[in-house]
């Protein structure tokens, strides 16, 4: 059998059952996002076995982006678990068939608890989604398995369901990368994310004057090892940057380069960011303008330092 072309097969069907699945979506996303949104308490997913799985990682997801979310297995709860839930929570039931006995069994203690409850489910016909307040459809046509037994595209119809839900919340909230990063500060990512670029720039600024002559400018730029030098005026002001690319076209522009200044070939109206900006700002503005460094400057627009897009890919 050529597994190649099987695995594009199994793609393909499961990309058309969530555009199918998509065309179905109507007012309840809308329902489902203000009701958690407005949740007096935090959100908690149940499900079991795969639906389970997914159940977690969709209140994992949920949980990092701004929504308060726990996970709990339906049959834990049974055994104890049912405490982790209050009235002003919100319980989201995942079950594709709708008829799983461990989630029914659920339902009457959590009426009891007076909490609201929303369904996942592919049965849109079934006992749990006649018992909840509000039914958010993942019901495939068909499975990606052959033997239409294990749950496959069915799983992932309620997987891309959930990520729409996380979205959807995120932008609710107006979630931001700096909201982010205060839930994944163990992270490289989240450190990323938080660090301003006065954390990491260089301060030992590579420097020379408007009449530096080539060959001492070659040595500013190469032992600062930053790729790049500032040239200041005589009063002191910053007035121009050179760097590798700028010598390298001066030596092939000019004729006789010994005779070269500062002056001569740097560029000027060069980009600069704030010592308070994040390090994601700074690494949009370097990708943007196709460059690898800024000018620092401070509130009183003078050069403080010098970040390379080493300090950001290597920072750790």
């Amino acid at each position: 059998m050529d597994y190649i072309q099987r695995s594009k097969e199994i793609f393909s069907q499961e990309i058309c059952e969530l555009q199918k699945l998509s065309a179905k979506i109507g007012n309840e996303i809308n329902e489902a996002v203000e009701l958690i949104y407005n949740c007096k308490g935090k959100l908690v997913i149940m499900g079991v076995g795969k639906t389970g799985i997914i159940g977690h990682k969709i209140s994992s997801s949920l949980a990092s982006t701004g929504t308060q979310s726990i996970f709990v297995n339906a049959s834990e709860a049974m055994h104890g678990d049912l405490g982790m839930v209050s009235k002003n929570d919100i319980v989201l039931l995942i079950s594709n068939s709708g008829s799983s006995s461990e989630i029914l069994n659920i339902i009457p203690p959590l009426k009891k608890i007076g909490c609201t409850m929303i369904a996942m489910t592919g049965n849109l016909k079934s006992v749990l989604a006649k018992e909840v307040s509000l039914v958010l459809n993942v019901g495939v046509e068909k499975e990606a398995c052959p033997l239409g037994l294990a749950p496959t595209t069915s799983t992932t119809a309620t997987l891309v369901m959930g990520d729409a839900l996380t979205i959807c919340l995120m932008e609710r909230r107006d979630f931001k990368a700096e909201n982010y990063a205060v839930y994944h500060p163990g992270g490289a990512l989240g450190r990323r994310l938080i660090s301003r670029v006065k954390d990491e720039m260089n301060t030992e600024i590579p420097r020379v004057s408007e009449t530096t002559v080539f060959k001492d400018i070659m040595y500013e730029v190469s032992n600062k090892r930053l790729g790049m030098t500032i040239v200041y005026n005589t009063s002191n002001q910053a007035v121009g940057i050179i760097t590798d690319g700028d010598i390298r076209r001066a030596i092939q522009k000019f004729d006789d380069i010994k005779q070269l200044t500062a002056a001569d070939f740097m560029t000027r109206g060069f980009k600069r960011i704030g010592a308070n900006e994040l390090l994601t700002d700074a690494l949009e503005m370097m990708d943007i303008n196709k460059i690898t460094s800024l000018t620092v400057m401070d509130e009183t627009d003078q050069v403080v330092g010098i970040l390379s897009i080493h300090n950001i890919i290597d920072f750790r």
